[in-house]
């Protein structure tokens, strides 16, 4: 979990530890495999799944242009991180779009 939060903290320093935590359960066993446990902005499959599953299904947010704008704002702001961790690109996305109160 503290390992998250520190990578959470390079791009928020005053990141919820709580909300990071909820996101770590939420992944749960994606995050044992390197694999799953990133994200790749190169991948639009990728980003589509992020967009359904994350955006859509659990923050509730369905406009697409909204979902679209954001994905697109946290691959700029991590774009010198090559390995892009999930916890931290999912914390990102709940951020831009107001919604870490309700994770």
């Amino acid at each position: 979990m503290a390992d998250y939060l520190t990578d959470v903290k390079k791009y928020d320093a005053a990141a919820d530890a709580d909300a990071v935590e909820k996101i770590v359960k939420h992944l749960g066993i994606a995050l044992r495999n390197r694999d799953s446990s990133l994200v790749s902005c190169g991948d639009p499959k990728e980003l589509e799944r992020v967009k359904a599953n994350w955006i859509a299904k659990k923050l509730g947010v369905t406009d697409d242009k909204v979902a679209d704008s954001v994905l697109e704002k946290v691959c700029r702001a991590m774009a010198a991180d090559h390995s892009k961790h999930r916890v931290t690109f999912y914390y990102l996305v709940a951020r831009e779009l107001g919604k870490l109160a309700s994770l």
